[in-house]
């Protein structure tokens, strides 16, 4: 009956259907953001159209298949091509549309943040996303998303307006604040765990093409005072500013001195999206807030501004990730940060990274929205603190994952329980709990995961067990 099943399938799915590793294509197919997993699915099924995505959903229930979503494949779980998973592969579906009319966007699940980004420029538009053009904009998303532009317009969900969703039953439904509401409000921040997404529809904003942005580089001897100056200066800054503050190792750019290459630094990455004559006033005083060793900030566009950090986030590498809220950038967690930085086992010249970002809240994402208007939370929040390892050797995993879950263990009592679930790795039951900031709006997504998925078909996330 399996074969026979599997016979019918294979002639009603249009895409691409790669079942062994054997199969041509099948070794790109895998490749995702963190391959540290390094996971065997049982089959890959490259959908080009939502017929496609319904005929693969109701052959996996069929045959009570486990399924995993792949879009940009950017999780930092790597929870997109597991072990024995039946993957719908999303990749191929890339239809973009824009009314100029009315500034809305529709983009299927297959499309990269650089994609839309190209898409919505032509018309001076944007869709506030995230910060590498090679991430996947479905599941940045589903998990909220946040950005260089979460100041000025809110988190990527703020901007969402309606999406198309296959069902675990294999149905296709509109979700939006009118229909399917309570779907809806879990899409947005609930992960992965309710359908599969196939299009999304984003009111867009007037942005560009035309930004000023760049890092400007300083010692790590410094990054105390500089930080606690960053925050002074970001408390009254304009929402058309967005700074992050990297500790990160130095990377060896012929710019700045020889022997800052390879020892941390602090490095700010400023996106100023206001009026260009304005830009002096409010990006020139990041450039006196100490010393710095270069300043690399001026003119660009916004194609090129959100592609300025895509090279710190290569795919194929072996990667794990924590991060969480700040309720303030006070000095003792900072501490925490550079003696960690200061005890990284990475550098640039051994292709292993280690950073730890600080993103500067407030503004729109902060300010504008409720806590309750979406499953995503931002309560209390006015920092976000996100520490990534990054290495290619199996034979260092130990070495790496000793020192991130370290810092993590230290850092924890700084943060809040609530978070931003794209920017962190999977911690368990009783963490996923708190991060959605209350018992009542996690008890109202398990809710909405029992009515729309009673089965957990859709279960390789950060997932609501039932």
């Amino acid at each position: 009956m399996e074969n026979k099943t599997f016979q019918e399938f294979t002639q009603s799915f249009k895409g691409e259907v790669i079942t062994s590793p054997t199969d041509s294509g099948y070794k790109a197919s895998r490749l995702i953001f963190n391959m540290r997993p390094d996971a065997i699915p049982s089959m890959i099924l490259r959908c080009i159209d939502v017929d496609d995505v319904i005929t693969a959903v109701r052959y996996a229930g069929l045959n009570q298949f486990p399924i995993a979503v792949r879009s940009g494949g950017h999780g930092v779980d790597g929870s997109a091509m597991p072990d024995g998973a039946f993957v719908i592969d999303m990749t191929a579906m890339k239809r973009i549309s824009v009314d100029e009319l009315t500034s809305t966007v529709k983009v299927q699940s297959g499309v990269l943040l650089g994609e839309m980004d190209q898409a919505t420029q032509a018309y001076r538009l944007v869709v506030p996303a995230g910060t590498v053009s090679t991430t996947g904009v479905a599941g940045l998303t589903l998990g909220g998303g946040i950005g260089y532009n979460m100041r000025k317009f809110g988190a990527t969900v703020d901007s969402l307006l309606s999406c198309e969703v296959v069902t675990a039953a294999g149905a296709v439904v509109t979700a939006n604040k009118d229909e399917n509401a309570d779907l809806f409000w879990a899409l947005k921040g609930g992960g992965g765990n309710f359908g599969i997404v196939t299009e999304f529809t984003f009111q867009a904003h007037k942005l560009g093409p035309d930004v000023v942005s760049g890092i400007i580089v300083f010692p790590v001897q410094t990054a105390k005072e500089t930080l606690s100056a960053l925050r002074n200066y970001m408390a009254d800054a304009p929402r058309d500013l967005f700074v992050v503050g990297a500790l990160a190792p130095c990377p060896p750019l012929p710019m700045i001195p020889l022997e800052a290459h390879g020892k941390p630094v602090l490095a700010l990455v400023i996106v100023y999206t206001g009026d260009p004559l304005k830009a002096e006033k409010f990006v020139g005083p990041l450039g006196k807030l100490n010393t710095p060793l270069v300043n690399l900030v001026g003119p660009s566009t916004w194609i090129k501004t959100n592609q300025m950090l895509d090279a710190t986030a290569p795919y194929g590498m072996r990667a794990k990730t924590f991060g969480g809220y700040l309720s303030n950038l006070n000095p003792e967690s900072v501490d925490v940060a550079l003696a960690s930085a200061l005890s990284s086992p990475a550098n640039f010249t051994q292709a292993t990274v280690t950073v730890q970002n600080f993103w500067c809240m407030g503004g729109a994402i902060s300010e504008d929205f409720s806590e309750n208007s979406a499953a995503f939370s931002r309560e209390g929040a006015t920092w976000l603190w996100e520490a990534v390892a990054m290495w290619n050797e199996k034979s260092d995993d130990r070495i790496f994952d000793s020192w991130i879950t370290d810092l993590n263990n230290q850092m924890r009592p700084h943060l809040r329980s609530n978070g931003y679930i794209n920017l962190t790795t999977d911690q368990g039951q009783q963490w996923l709990r708190g991060i959605y900031g209350s018992q009542e709006k996690y008890e109202r997504l398990v809710e909405t995961k029992r009515k729309w998925d009673p089965t957990n078909m859709f279960r390789f996330n950060k997932n609501f067990a039932l």
